[in-house]
């Protein structure tokens, strides 16, 4: 299941307030900052500090086609890629 753009607008990491990183392969919204993946389950994102699992925030580097950032200044819902 996929997660609507208008849900991911309003989605932040609950620990750094930043956006958050869709990962539609491994259904999962990535916080680089707070370096957590949280996992989507039914098309609910869950977004619980202890059911997130840890990413060295050095080492991630998502790959442009899997990754979409949904921001507060995409007003037009079109999903940008990471370059």
């Amino acid at each position: 299941m996929e997660i609507s753009s208008e849900l991911l607008k309003l989605l932040v990491c609950p620990i750094t307030k930043e956006p958050l990183a869709y990962d539609k392969n491994a259904q999962e919204l990535i916080s680089e900052g707070a370096g957590l993946a949280y996992p989507i389950r039914d098309a609910i994102p869950i977004l619980l500090v202890d059911q997130a699992r840890r990413i060295n925030k050095n080492a991630f580097r998502p790959l442009p086609s899997r990754i979409d950032y949904i921001s507060e200044s995409d007003t037009n819902k079109k999903e940008t890629e990471i370059s």
